[in-house]
C-alpha cells in the first residue's frame, strides 16, 4: 500500500509520536501515552492531526439535487452553514462510507456550494462514486462539479472542555462571537491569527470524540503554523497532541461507528442503528433506495439476523474486533470494537448480536480465547458529557 504523510508529519516527529498505517497514511498513534491523551481530552483539550480525512467540494445549480440523488440523506433539506451526518450506499444498500456533509455560502455565481468529507480510506473511493453518480440520475447527468481537494487540504481538530478557550485566543475579540455562537454541527468561516497574519479558515464544531470541539480546514500550506499556533498559544499541560489510539478509545466510550468496524459494504443502516439517516421520504430516486426500503421493511437487523449494541463488561478483562459473543456457550454475535474504557473503569464494547438478543440487560459473554467473559447489553453511548 502506498504510503502518505499529512503536512504535519514533521511535527509529529518531533514530538516523538509513534507512528501507524491507517487508510493508507502514516499517522500518529500516540505520542507518549494514549492513556494520558484519552484524559487529556476528556479533562481539558486534544490536539489531532485528521489530514487523512478526504475533502470532496460539490458545487453548481444541481448541488442540492444532486447530493439528494447520491447520498441517502435529505442534503437539501440543509440550511446554509449547518452540517449533516449521512452515507453512501451503493444500489443493494451497503455502505461505502459515512460522512459529513456542510452547506457552504453560495458560490460567486450564486450556485450552491458543499464540502463533503469521507473517512480516509475511502477518500477517493467516495470521490470517484460522486463523479460517477454526477453523470446519472437524470437526462444529461446533474448540473454540478465535484472537486477532489483532499490531496491540498488538511484538517486540524482541537476536542476537549477547553477547545473553545483555547481557539478563541487565536481569533480576533470582535469575532469571538462566530466560535462562542457556533453550534453542534455547524460551521462558519473565521479569521485565525497565526504565522504572523489572519487568514479566513473553515471552523465546524463536529468532532469523534464525545466531547466539545472544532475541526479547522487549512491548506496544507498552512497546516504546521496553525498547529504551532496553537501549541504555543496553550498553557502548559492544557492541550495534549493526541493520536490514532486515543481517538479510538473517544469513539469507542462515545458509541460512535468506524467504518470498517460497525460499518461495512456488507452492512446494514437499520442494523447499525443509523435508520434515522436514511431519508427514504424525500423526494425523487437516490441510489440504493429500493433496497434500503426492503431492509426497512424487513426490520432492523433481518438482513443478518443481527443488531449493534453496546456490552458493557462485568469483569476486568476486554473483548476486541472480531472475538465471538455467546449466551451459553453457543456463538450469537461478533465484537465489532471492543477495549477497557479509560473514563469508565470497566471493559466496553460495540457488537453485533442475535435481534432477539439486543435488549440492554441482556446476559451475554465474549469468548476471550477460550474463556468466556461476562458482558451485559446497554445502551448507546457508554459516555456522555457533562453540558
Amino acid at each position: 500500500m502506498t504510503e502518505n504523510y499529512t503536512a504535519l508529519y514533521e511535527e509529529h516527529k518531533k514530538l516523538g509520536a509513534s507512528f501507524t498505517d491507517f487508510g493508507g497514511w502514516q499517522m500518529p498513534l500516540k505520542y507518549s501515552s494514549e492513556l494520558a491523551e484519552h484524559h487529556a481530552v476528556r479533562k481539558s483539550a486534544g490536539l489531532f492531526d485528521l489530514s487523512h480525512m478526504g475533502e470532496v467540494w460539490v458545487t453548481g445549480p444541481d448541488a442540492a439535487a444532486f447530493l439528494d440523488y447520491a447520498l441517502v440523506g435529505k442534503i437539501s433539506a440543509m440550511s446554509i452553514g449547518k452540517a449533516k451526518y449521512s452515507l453512501i450506499c451503493n444500489e443493494d444498500g451497503g455502505i461505502i462510507d459515512d460522512l459529513i456533509t456542510y452547506r457552504r455560502p453560495a458560490a460567486a455565481d450564486g450556485t450552491d456550494k458543499f464540502l463533503v468529507v469521507p473517512n480516509a480510506g475511502n477518500a477517493k473511493v467516495v470521490a470517484a462514486a460522486l463523479a460517477e453518480r454526477a453523470g446519472s440520475g437524470k437526462e444529461g447527468g446533474f448540473d454540478v462539479t465535484v472537486q477532489d481537494a483532499s490531496a491540498e487540504t488538511s484538517l486540524i481538530a482541537v476536542q476537549g472542555p477547553k477547545a473553545q478557550e483555547i481557539l478563541l485566543r487565536l481569533v480576533p475579540a470582535a469575532e469571538h462571537e462566530l466560535v462562542t455562537g457556533l453550534k453542534y454541527y455547524a460551521a462558519v468561516d473565521v479569521p485565525f491569527m497565526f504565522g504572523g497574519a489572519s487568514q479566513d479558515l473553515l471552523l465546524a464544531r463536529t468532532g469523534y470524540t464525545g466531547e466539545d470541539g472544532f475541526e479547522i480546514f487549512v491548506a496544507n500550506d498552512d497546516a504546521a503554523a496553525l498547529w504551532q499556533a496553537l501549541v504555543a498559544i496553550a498553557e502548559d499541560g492544557e492541550l495534549t497532541p493526541a493520536g490514532l489510539a486515543s481517538r479510538d478509545s473517544l469513539r469507542l466510550e462515545a458509541g460512535m461507528p468506524l467504518y470498517g468496524n460497525e460499518l461495512t459494504l456488507e452492512g446494514d443502516p437499520f442494523a447499525a442503528g443509523l435508520g434515522p439517516v436514511v431519508a427514504l421520504s424525500k423526494e425523487g430516486d437516490f441510489i440504493g433506495k429500493a433496497a434500503l426500503a426492503a431492509k426497512k421493511e424487513a426490520g432492523a437487523g433481518a438482513t443478518t439476523g443481527r443488531k449493534l449494541v453496546g456490552l458493557k463488561g462485568l469483569g476486568r478483562r476486554a473483548g476486541r474486533g472480531h472475538y465471538p459473543v455467546l449466551k451459553d456457550g453457543n456463538v450469537v454475535g461478533e465484537v465489532t470494537s471492543g477495549q477497557p474504557s479509560p473514563s469508565l473503569g470497566y471493559p466496553v464494547a460495540m457488537a453485533y448480536v442475535d435481534v432477539e438478543l439486543a435488549e440492554p440487560g441482556t446476559a451475554l459473554d465474549i469468548d476471550l480465547r477460550g474463556k468466556a467473559e461476562p458482558f451485559e447489553v446497554v445502551a448507546l453511548p457508554f459516555y456522555k458529557r457533562q453540558k
